[in-house]
């Protein structure tokens, strides 16, 4: 009867943690990616705190995220004067290009009269006008994105904040339930994943710059417009494993191709082969240094991660391969240096200390 009762519960309560996580998995990926940031901002916090004798853990943490805002507010600023410049540009020549364009003029227009959508366009105008009528749907599920977006960033960015403020005491407080020696191994290989999280994270942003920068350069060289806007969209979407650099290679090859053909096969070309040095030389040698992984095991986290989980999975596929290298290789390292104790009674020598007194 009990192990009847015991299977029962342990069911009912495996279905209840299932539903639980079914409908807080949005809070949970919140958490997630707070943890990621957490990590990352966490050592930055300690150095401050311990090198700078009147600073403390509550006004280190508030100096780190000031300085994290200030930063990213200077990116926000350092590109949005010449985007804001780019985007009244288009839009003083937007007129202009949509009329080229129905009159067959121009390389839209050329490129539309040769694929015979203007044609098409005519032909199905009705069907077009009843397509754009209904979009108002879409665009209020889009509008409901974006809220949830801001609402999320401002909520991962609270979790992250207050973890940092609170990590060392909830640390200390975890650690003091286990004995001391077990707790310095943990702390030790709490460390390790640390420093790989952050590596990835330091990894993975200075490959989006080089692409970002490349980018800009073959844009700029052939004169595509807009070629910092579509820049640093390329860099953003290269954050992404696997999918953000075609994603970016595809907007760019789009503009590229409404300027001209040259421009567009040159910029298909580039994106191949930077694609080629990207996969085979910049992740090995950068992640090889920073998140200590070989090429293999990259791709195959990548792979696996993406198929369960998504984009949220090829974000988090790496670190949490090098979090697991990590786990195994201390284990690995622990179970080496304890002695077989049957095999060194049947070799003829002394049991250990603890066991003679056991015995």
């Amino acid at each position: 009867m009990r192990t009847i009762l015991a299977t029962i519960g342990l069911t009912l309560a495996t279905v209840v943690a299932v539903v639980f996580v079914m409908h807080v998995q949005r809070v949970l990926v919140w958490m997630l990616i707070a943890l990621v940031f957490t990590v990352a901002l966490y050592p930055a916090v300690d150095w401050l705190q311990h090198h700078v004798r009147w600073c403390r853990r509550p006004l280190a943490t508030l100096v780190v995220f000031l300085l994290v805002l200030l930063v990213f507010g200077g990116v926000l600023t350092l590109f949005a004067i010449p985007l804001a410049e780019q985007g009244t540009q288009l839009a003083t020549r937007l007129p202009d290009m949509i009329a080229d364009a129905r009159g067959g003029r121009g390389p839209v227009g050329i490129l539309l009269e040769r694929t015979n959508a203007l044609e098409f366009a005519r032909a199905n105008s009705d069907r077009i006008r009843e397509f754009a009528t209904g979009l108002g749907t879409p665009a209020l599920n889009l509008l409901r994105s974006a809220v949830t977006g801001i609402v999320a960033t401002i909520s991962i960015f609270v979790i992250a904040y207050l973890a940092v403020l609170e990590g060392p005491k909830v640390v200390e407080g975890t650690l003091a339930l286990f004995p001391p020696q077990r707790a310095e191994r943990i702390r030790r290989v709490g460390g390790a994943c640390a420093k790989t999280v952050t590596g990835y994270i330091s990894g993975n942003l200075l490959i989006s710059v080089i692409c970002g920068v490349l980018t800009y350069i073959v844009l700029k060289i052939f004169g595509v417009p807009f070629a910092g806007l579509i820049a640093v969209f390329v860099a953003i979407a290269d954050l992404i494993p696997l999918i953000g650099a075609t994603l970016g290679a595809i907007v760019a090859a789009v503009a590229a191709l409404i300027h001209s053909v040259p421009a567009a096969i040159t910029v298909v070309i580039f994106f191949v082969v930077y694609q080629q040095l990207e996969n085979h030389l910049l992740q090995p040698v950068i992640f090889s240094r920073t998140v200590k992984l070989n090429p293999l095991t990259v791709l195959v986290a990548l792979l696996l991660a993406t198929e369960l989980a998504g984009i949220l999975g090829a974000l988090l596929a790496v670190p949490v391969a090098g979090v697991i290298q990590v786990v195994l290789r201390d284990v690995w390292h622990q179970r080496g240096r304890r002695p077989d104790a049957a095999a060194t009674v049947h070799r003829g020598h002394s049991p250990p200390p603890d066991e003679e007194s056991r015995s």
